[in-house]
């Protein structure tokens, strides 16, 4: 028998680590080739590490929310045969270990390789879309209230204590009394008040639940903060907020969906807006750009590629519908629809998940009436899309019902100014409030 190391392989081109997100296995248990290990994550896209043989799993190199360099080993197996592992070829630990643990890991380096051996790391297997650690830590709050007497005894108190709990709101049986046979005294209240407001409230049959619960942030989670983190520190953002009325867009989308041919997909405002934007860009092309700050850099791009924020079990990602320019209305719900369900399936690739130049995102039905969308770093634009709602509005002559949504978008204004972002905007909405300009020609 011999032993097999594992080491993280290369998951992409210009990958350098990568994020462990989840085991699949643990020490002891028995493995064939080919069977999914872990998972790792680079950019928002998880990739599965097999095993290259068959064996018994002797240990685990890292831990869930680790970040793992390229080429460190992270699985020791027992196979048959001589393995991989000579003397001098060692493995070492994937991750550095923490400075607590600096004697444990000197001993360890002293002991015989064979006792160090059957002491693995233990990974327990987490699902990718939980929390790496979930602890309950209950804090300790001592005596809040005193000692309580049990139902239905009375608590002594001269009438002056009575009168004062009273006044103070006070339930004198969850106060601990110190005189004589348990009697409460002014002391007893003085130090009950003094303990907090909380505890000088009437009882309420309810308990209070001090749980505090660590949740480690790792994977997904993570990523989105990183992301968010940047955009906000670095991007002095401007909100645009503006009305549309989508009624005649409401019911150009009902005519096509009834009348589409089989091959294509129920269309929904999302290629409509596409399209538009195509057009609005074409006249202000530097709202699609991405902004190297650190360089002093526009990069202006003369392909639109429009990433869709998608909400998914795993948390926020945005596929990217490449091109834009080049799909027609059915062909941009194709993509959307197709990107959507990769990313729900978490089966997006990084290719997918990237090179966006300029992004929507929507809520949908709880779209709300408006928000402040986080601009995607690098990029300089985003356009926020609202629920739609029937609203009374004046023709002129009388108010009629007309199916409204607001469009809460917001610009680096580095780049971007007020003026011209609300020039974008507007031209938005007049294609959007007249469908039929999306289909001309200029």
């Amino acid at each position: 028998m011999g032993e097999y190391v594992i080491k993280l392989p290369d998951v992409g081109e210009g990958v350098a680590e990568a994020e462990l997100v989840e085991w699949s296995v643990k020490v002891g248990d028995l493995v064939r080739e080919d069977t999914v290990l872990a998972a790792v994550m680079t950019d928002k896209a998880t990739v599965e590490v097999p095993s290259p043989v068959d064996g018994e799993i002797l240990w685990l190199g890292a831990e869930i929310g680790d970040t793992v360099a390229i080429g460190s080993p992270i699985v020791r197996l027992k196979v048959a045969g001589e393995g991989n592992v000579t003397a001098a070829s060692e493995a070492k630990p994937a991750v550095a270990p923490k400075a607590e643990d600096a004697t444990k890991a000197q001993a360890a380096k002293e002991a015989p390789a064979e006792v160090a051996r059957t002491e693995p790391v233990e990974a327990k297997s987490v699902p990718s879309a939980a929390p790496s650690a979930v602890k309950s830590v209950p804090r300790s709050s001592g005596s809040t209230g005193g000692a309580p007497r049990p139902e239905g005894e009375k608590p002594l108190a001269s009438p002056a204590v009575r009168l004062r709990a009273q006044e103070a709101g006070i339930d004198l049986r969850q106060v601990a009394g110190s005189g004589p046979a348990g009697r409460i005294q002014h002391e007893d209240i003085d130090e009950f008040l003094a303990r907090g407001p909380q505890t000088a409230r009437p009882a309420t049959g309810l308990s209070r639940n001090e749980a505090v619960e660590e949740i480690k942030v790792i994977g997904l989670r993570r990523k989105i903060a990183e992301k968010m983190k940047l955009a906000k520190s670095r991007i002095p953002h401007i909100t645009y907020v503006e009305e549309v009325d989508v009624t005649a867009l409401e019911d150009l989308r009902a005519a096509l969906n009834k009348e589409k041919r089989a091959d294509r997909p129920k269309l929904t405002l999302l290629p409509f807006l596409m399209r538009a934007m195509v057009k609005a860009i074409g006249e202000q092309p530097l709202l699609n750009s991405l902004f190297d700050d650190e360089a002093g850099i526009v990069h202006h791009h003369g392909g639109i590629h429009i990433g869709i924020a998608a909400q998914t079990p795993n948390g926020l990602v945005v596929p990217v519908v490449k091109h834009a320019e080049a799909r027609d209305l059915w062909d941009c719900g194709i993509e959307v629809n197709r990107l959507a369900e990769a990313a729900k399936a978490g089966t997006a690739t990084r290719d997918e998940l990237s090179g966006s130049t300029i992004t929507i995102t929507s809520l949908g039905a709880m779209g709300g009436v408006v928000t402040t969308p986080v601009i995607n770093h690098p990029e300089v634009a985003i356009i926020g899309v609202n629920k739609m709602m029937v609203r009374p509005m004046w023709d002129g002559t009388r108010f009629v019902p007309r199916k409204m949504m607001n469009l809460s978008s917001s610009f680096d204004h580095r780049i971007v100014d007020g003026w011209d972002a609300a020039v974008f905007i507007q031209r938005i909405k007049a294609l959007l409030e007249t469908p039929a300009l999306i289909f001309v020609d200029n």
